[in-house]
């Protein structure tokens, strides 16, 4: 299923993507030769410390321990015979591979100039090779970034404009091999068609160079009846390009169909190229990915949530069968694991969104108001060290599933949230972010007892309530005495332990009050008797459980919020 979807994607967007048996490829260091073949310099054609230029050659091919080259471009044991893990005896059939395609496609074609040239240099020892390149100024840089994606070479004539391995007369003299391989039903096509071996790698952060979406193992003891490799599982040579070649699209730097959390990498696409379907991925990357407005980031949540609400609404038109997919990877060894799928019917993947929309948003009187509803914000407000990437692995999938599912958010995130709320008590005030995680965990667990938006003057809970009174205890020390040693010494015990506490800091709020002028602590008794009366006759509960104890810090976010709301439309009325 999830080969299918990448294979749909291949067609959907062939029209921007390579055809078959092309690929786009980093290449970041080029040989300059001659038209005698001599060498004459390297070319760095790396853009930054992570990518190169990429170039449209020939197919990458399959291998995983076997020797077998890339047509006019490969990595520098093949090209050049060297190796930071292998001595030049042992890089040698590596080198000798490489020198043989370039000598079987000029004896077919020597009256090539390009050929003659590449054939000329390769008529030289492989030591003398290696002198040579070794005496460039850029050669010690070059050694220390063969582990990079980029870190290929291939080759430019003096005086070209093109490297040879892009040159579409060069491609096309290729030797074409027979195909000598048995013909299987594809399981991706259904269509009877020579399959392949081995599989094209599809590299993921963290992964390999070599690593695989599927992967086949030799003499590995899960071979079935007989049959070995690719035929255990049959995939055409033109499926497998598709699939591989869809897969690494989404996978470039700066594709839009993907957002990385820790080591997980989640690619996401739609069925179809409708406007829906468009705005769809491009709402998911603009809620999950990095936000490219610095100057307004909550524009474009803001746009995200307008989008959604267009989908499902049926404002953006959808067809019963446009669907929208997300896969989860993460590196494993030599392989790539998939770590979540999901498949979806579009309209009904707006609705989640929405869901979670609505069941994130919270009161907010911030005056530069920042996103909170995305996956990076949202984890950020758990990690202890306030990074998104520093919180336990399995959070980010399990957050992921919930927000796309529609289903419980994970009680990791809740307890995770509870505990940066105490640890950081004493210090700071509660986020926004973490409030709106404690209501929308609370909401989605207990249907039947929504916690609303903003503050709720019905809502009868103990630890709501306590929440409240704690709040406006707090603010009557602010308003009195310009500091809030009741917050710093008294939170953590007052969202467990009511009882203990409430009496100490209700007895110590009666003398911060008598220091505010006469109307201010009318308002403030007046306002803390009405909290007061909706709790039971035989007072404040003696422990609050870990639910209370949520609605506890949102009663106190929601209170705190409506109180200086309150100061903020007293102050433009007195002015």
């Amino acid at each position: 299923m999830i080969l299918r979807a990448l294979y749909d994607y291949y067609n959907r967007c062939v029209d921007k993507l390579p055809l078959y048996g092309m690929a786009n490829k980093q290449i970041g260091f080029i040989i300059v030769i001659d038209k005698e073949g001599h060498f004459l310099r390297f070319e760095d054609r790396r853009i930054d410390g992570d990518t190169a230029q990429t170039f449209l050659v020939a197919q990458p091919v399959g291998r995983s321990s076997g020797v077998c080259a890339n047509y006019l471009y490969d990595n520098s044991e093949y090209t050049l015979g060297y190796s930071d893990k292998r001595n030049p005896e042992q890089s040698k059939k590596y080198f000798d591979a490489f020198k043989q395609v370039i000598d079987t496609v000029y004896e077919l074609h020597s009256d090539n100039p390009d050929l003659c040239a590449l054939h000329r240099f390769y008529m030289q020892e492989q030591s003398a090779i290696l002198e040579q390149v070794k005496s460039d100024p850029l050669w010690e840089d070059i050694t220390k970034k063969l582990n990079k994606k980029y870190s290929f070479f291939s080759f430019l004539i003096e005086g070209d404009t093109h490297i040879v391995a892009e040159k579409a007369e060069l491609i096309n003299l290729r030797p074409k091999e027979d195909n000598l391989q048995e013909n299987h039903i594809c399981l991706i096509t259904g269509d009877k068609a020579p399959s392949v071996i081995l599989t094209t790698a599809t590299m993921i952060p963290g992964s390999q160079a070599t690593a695989k979406l599927v992967a086949f193992q030799k003499d590995s003891g899960y071979d079935s009846y007989g049959k070995e490799q690719g035929a255990n599982a049959p995939i055409s040579e033109q499926a497998e390009f598709a699939y591989t070649t869809a897969l690494n699209h989404m996978l470039a730097k700066n594709s839009r169909n993907k957002f990385l959390i820790g080591n997980r990498t989640y690619l996401f696409w739609a069925s179809s190229n409708n406007e829906a379907a468009l705005k769809a991925e491009e709402s998911i990357f603009s809620l999950f990915g990095v936000q490219d407005n610095t100057d307004d980031p909550n524009r474009n949540i803001e746009q995200v949530r307008k989008v959604f609400n267009a989908i499902y609404s049926g404002l953006l038109y959808t067809d019963m069968d446009d669907r929208f997919y997300i896969l989860g990877l993460a590196p494993n060894a030599a392989r790539i694991a998939v770590v979540y799928w999901a498949e979806i019917p579009l309209k009904e993947f707006a609705g989640k969104i929405n869901k979670h929309f609505e069941d994130m948003t919270i009161t907010d009187t911030r005056k530069e108001k920042r996103p909170y509803f995305g996956l990076r914000n949202i984890l950020s407000a758990v990690a202890v060290d306030g990074k998104s990437d520093s919180v336990s692995p399995n959070l980010p999938e399990a957050l992921t599933k919930s927000i796309f599912e529609g289903t419980p958010y994970p009680y990791t995130l809740y307890n995770a949230c509870l505990n940066r709320i105490r640890a950081k008590s004493a210090q700071d005030e509660i986020s926004i972010t973490r409030a709106a995680i404690l209501k929308a965990y609370l909401n989605r667990i207990n249907n039947n007892q929504n916690i609303s938006t903003m503050l709720d003057k019905t809502n009868t809970n103990e630890g709501y309530l306590c929440g409240r009174l704690f709040a406006v205890l707090v603010k009557i020390q602010e308003d009195a005495n310009n500091i809030s040693s009741v917050r710093e010494r008294y939170m953590n015990s007052a969202s467990t332990t009511p009882a203990a506490v409430f009496a100490t800091i209700m007895n110590l709020s009666s003398h911060h009050a008598e220091k505010l002028n006469p109307g201010r602590m009318v308002y403030f008794e007046q306002l803390q008797q009405e909290i007061i009366d909706k709790l039971p006759a035989d007072g404040f509960p003696a422990h609050l459980d870990l639910q209370d104890q949520g609605r506890f810090f949102v009663g106190y976010y929601h209170q705190r919020q409506d109180l200086f709301t309150k100061k903020s439309e007293n102050e433009t009325t007195n002015e």
